[in-house]
């Protein structure tokens, strides 16, 4: 039997969703709960189990490369200048794991991740769904080309724990 290539995840979104989705009012209540709960059960995870998983690490970095594809799409601003900081922190946290260490975060990031993460939370309250969705759709696309190697001189290394 003929083995298949294995292929790209499915994005979350589509372009159908994306123009389905309001263009005036926010996500739908019920999914931005879903978000958050994840969200916040991550970092909850990341600061005080006794072993932290990798989807907990997953959906911190997801709510903070969604909040970076917002300042590029200048829909908000990192007034904080703390995005950089949470995407680095994030990071080495990330390459301690793979050195098999356990994820964690230091000071630092656990700072930066959760002023990132409260700043999620407010713009998914406020932003428009097919603002979100159309977040959802370009940050996953940028993080496909990374992976295939087009990377931006600010871009870190995309680890897939």
């Amino acid at each position: 039997m003929k083995r298949r290539a294995s292929r790209a995840p499915r994005p979350t979104y589509t372009l159908w969703d994306e123009m389905a989705a309001s263009p005036t009012q926010p996500t739908p209540q019920a999914t931005r709960r879903h978000q958050l709960t994840r969200m916040w059960q991550g970092l909850r995870a990341i600061e005080t189990a006794e072993t932290p998983t990798t989807e907990d690490w997953r959906v911190c970095s997801d709510a903070v490369n969604l909040m970076e594809t917002l300042v590029t799409m200048r829909q908000v601003q990192d007034s904080s200048g703390l995005l950089p900081d949470a995407i680095t922190a994030l990071a080495l946290a990330g390459k301690r794991h793979i050195a098999g260490a356990t994820i964690r975060l230091d000071a630092p990031g656990i700072h930066a991740v959760r002023a990132i993460l409260e700043d999620y939370a407010d713009v998914l309250d406020a932003l428009p769904a097919r603002t979100m969705v159309s977040c959802h759709r370009q940050t996953e696309r940028r993080l496909r080309e990374i992976l295939a190697g087009k990377k931006l001189p600010h871009d870190v290394e995309i680890i897939d724990l």
